[in-house]
């Protein structure tokens, strides 16, 4: 079992988060996209845009179990939330949601390969926080800001690791 999961929409650090939490407890830190990539053979936003969506989930549900499997910190990718099963895995981990204004997601997605986002990443976002906001609120145990320095976003996700596994 997975020492702490984080969840978010895409550009909010969720794998630098991760590596910043791993490193500091001297642990493992699995990021689903890259399990699913090393599976898939190529990488996971080529694998969805080669396969599409449906089996994209799919796999990226294998990558979430490998993942869980370990004792580390693991990142997934922005739209696990979106399948059943990666939800009924989730909800049974420390899940944390790492969440902020979607004008620091824009400004950090700048440049950056989003399949699902397409050219205009504003409005995905928008689109994409309807849709997922309710399934983050349902897998994960607090929501916590992510916006600010790395350094400030990991003290504020171990402190609320903390506290809800108290």
């Amino acid at each position: 079992m997975a020492r702490l999961v984080l969840v978010g929409l895409p550009g909010v650090g969720k794998t630098s988060v991760a590596r910043a939490l791993a490193t500091a407890w001297d642990c493992e830190v699995l990021d689903t996209d890259e399990v699913l990539g090393a599976r898939v053979g190529v990488p996971a936003a080529q694998y969805l845009r080669r396969e599409g969506e449906g089996a994209f989930r799919r796999a990226e549900l294998a990558a979430l179990e490998t993942a869980l499997a370990t004792d580390g910190v693991v990142a997934t990718g922005g739209g696990v939330v979106t399948s059943q099963g990666a939800r009924e895995l989730l909800r049974a981990q420390v899940t944390v949601w790492l969440d902020c204004d979607d004008g620091v997601l824009v400004s950090r997605l700048a440049g950056v390969d989003r399949p699902l986002l397409g050219d205009d990443v504003e409005a995905a976002l928008v689109r994409l926080r309807h849709e997922r906001e309710p399934h983050y609120l349902d897998v994960s145990r607090v929501r916590v800001d992510a916006s600010g320095s790395l350094d400030e976003v990991a003290r504020r996700v171990r402190d609320a690791a903390i506290e809800v596994t108290r």
